[in-house]
């Protein structure tokens, strides 16, 4: 039975724009000027410490899977393998491959190289072991099957070492307690080490290593599903991690991918990407190119989605070190459910043929709407902007933190938080920065800019946009954006010390937050009703967020109360202009 694809997704993203929308209907996106989108080359700065600033992403095939995951999903019924039957077992020892017609199915062999083909048989299940240093195994038929690896290693210097040409649904069962390896060579002109002609389905919970020198490591040219489990680890030389053309679900298991050619990806899929669960941790290290083809400079990526990313569940673990890399990159809309998204990019600018490629956390092209779950990214580049959407930007809930060198959350057209905890902090440009109207109607916002013209919290007031604050808990180092609409009573303090632990406290409750080592001229907050600040606290219990950077309720003892002001926006030097930089 099929199943209705990303309704319940596109369902759940109508509800979120229906009670989290903006007060001003969104018409139409404004002029966009690439050219200003540059980093900004003052000599401002801002700096800070704690788990957000530290955190690394590294290989781990080891641990334990994350026992927390969303429900699976399949774009059809029939692609569990417990809906299936295969039980006629035909067994090929790679080791000492034999030529064979067992069950209607015929085995020939050439040398190392084996190829198997059940025709119109069904319920045909391979069982494979055994060890060649030049050989292949290709499987054939006009049936779906299963493919049981028991502990096979297979080299093959010239072509794939897996080469599934049927066309039909194929059923990896890794056998529990083995260890498989496929690698190929330099030589042939192969899609990948491992390729599915058809639907690629894992399962099992033994390992499989892919090894891949001359194009991609997994490549299915239909989709992929991942299962609870699964225990992958794919390494690309010179080409994509893993390549799918219809989808790539990823319901569970520990998947490793790591990729070294120049603007290479770590998982690439000319559709949509789901994480319901598992943990998936994807290494890039390929600087970026020019693209003679499309005419543009590129860089790598963990994730590229050429349509729709959807994270309910599951770990995401993303690292790109080259320049212009990028950790996640969609073309369509992303949305985040649930689970936990840790990202890394270290490199700078790739500059080449007057394009550039700029270094980015998370960049979408479309709208990006997260619910739910956990958002760490953090950029070290010259250019590396955290989380970048090119269309409209809603937070309802969850935890997003954002540590970046450049824009620390930027929005091409509106932006609205009325939900979850939201730290922004630019170490050179804004904390968040709204090309549209910029929204705060609840949650907790702590932003923060390294000064002036940057803002804690910036708008296309050039454009003829605002700030609007109707609500939530805010803290801003380096003020608001000038002309804002604070409709929620805005405080400013007498003063502000580096590093150091302040409690904001209100009738709904205690706010606790480190300050950075350097920052903005002034410290802005806003509550639902007057707060009380006090600087120098301790705090015992609460809950911890953004790395240690805030604690939310507590027991918060000593301190020095610090006078509050009432704060308008745009003056003392507290404010900036706007606009798209």
């Amino acid at each position: 039975m099929k199943k209705l694809l990303f309704i319940p997704m596109l369902m759940a993203s109508m509800t979120l724009l229906t009670g989290c929308s903006a007060e001003d209907p969104y018409e139409e996106l404004f002029d966009y000027n690439e050219s200003n989108s540059n980093p900004n080359t003052g000599s401002g700065s801002s700096a800070t410490s704690g788990d957000l600033t530290s955190f690394d992403v590294a290989i781990e095939a080891t641990s334990a899977e994350p026992t927390e995951s969303a429900a699976e999903y399949f774009p059809d019924d029939e692609d569990a393998l417990e809906n299936n039957t295969f039980a006629t077992e035909v067994a090929i020892d790679l080791s000492n491959p034999v030529a064979k017609t067992e069950n209607g199915v015929d085995v020939t062999v050439s040398g190392g190289h084996v190829t198997a083909n059940h025709g119109s048989a069904k319920g045909i299940c391979y069982v494979v072991s055994g060890t060649t240093s030049n050989g292949s195994l290709t499987i054939l038929g006009d049936k779906k099957y299963a493919l049981r690896l028991d502990g096979v290693n297979i080299t093959n210097p010239d072509s794939a070492a897996l080469n599934m040409l049927s066309d039909k649904r194929a059923y990896i069962i890794l056998t529990a307690g083995t260890t498989n390896t496929l690698t190929d060579g330099t030589g042939g002109s192969h899609k990948g080490a491992l390729y599915c002609k058809g639907k690629l389905l894992f399962n099992g919970s033994g390992s499989l290593s892919v090894n891949a020198y001359t194009n991609n490591g997994i490549h299915s040219a239909d989709y992929i599903v991942f299962r609870q489990g699964n225990n992958i680890h794919v390494t690309s030389a010179a080409g994509h991690g893993i390549k799918a053309n219809d989808g790539v679900f990823i319901n569970g298991g520990i998947l490793n991918v790591e990729v070294s050619a120049a603007a290479a990806k770590g998982i690439n899929c000319e559709s949509h990407i789901i994480v319901n669960g598992g943990r998936t941790t994807v290494v890039t290290t390929g600087s970026g190119t020019y693209d003679t083809d499309d005419r543009e400079a590129k860089g790598a990526a963990c994730i590229k989605a050429d349509s729709t990313l959807t994270v309910n569940g599951g770990e995401l673990w993303l690292k790109s070190t080259g320049s212009g890399g990028k950790g996640i990159n969609a073309d369509m809309e992303a949305t985040f459910n649930g689970g936990s998204v840790y990202v890394v990019t270290t490199g700078g600018q790739f500059k080449s043929n007057n394009d550039t490629a700029s270094p980015k956390g998370i960049k979408v092209d479309g709208n990006i709407n997260v619910n739910g779950g956990t958002i760490w990214v953090r950029t070290g580049g010259y250019g590396g902007e955290g989380i970048e959407t090119k269309q409209m930007l809603t937070i309802a809930g969850g935890e997003v933190a954002s540590y970046s060198y450049d824009d620390a959350i930027n929005s091409k057209g509106d932006m609205t938080i009325c939900g979850g905890y939201t730290y922004a902090h630019g170490q050179h440009n804004d904390g968040i920065d709204a090309n549209g109207n910029c929204y705060v109607k609840g949650g907790t916002v702590y932003a923060i800019s390294p000064g002036s013209p940057e803002v804690a919290i910036d708008a296309n007031s050039e454009g003829g946009y605002k700030l609007y604050l109707t609500g939530g808990t805010l803290v801003a180092v380096g003020g608001l954006e000038s002309g804002a609409q604070l409709s929620q009573a805005c405080y400013q303090a007498s003063s502000w010390s580096a590093n150091t632990l302040y409690a904001l406290t209100s009738a709904d409750g205690t706010l606790s937050f480190k300050t950075p080592s350097s920052g903005g001229n002034g410290l802005i907050v806003s509550t639902a009703s007057q707060p009380t600040l006090k600087a120098g606290v301790s705090v015992a219990g609460g809950t911890s967020y953004f790395g240690g950077l805030a604690v939310v309720g507590g027991t918060v003892s000593s301190g020095t109360g610090i006078s509050l002001s009432s704060y308008t926006g745009g003056s003392g030097g507290m404010g900036g202009h706007g606009g798209w930089r």
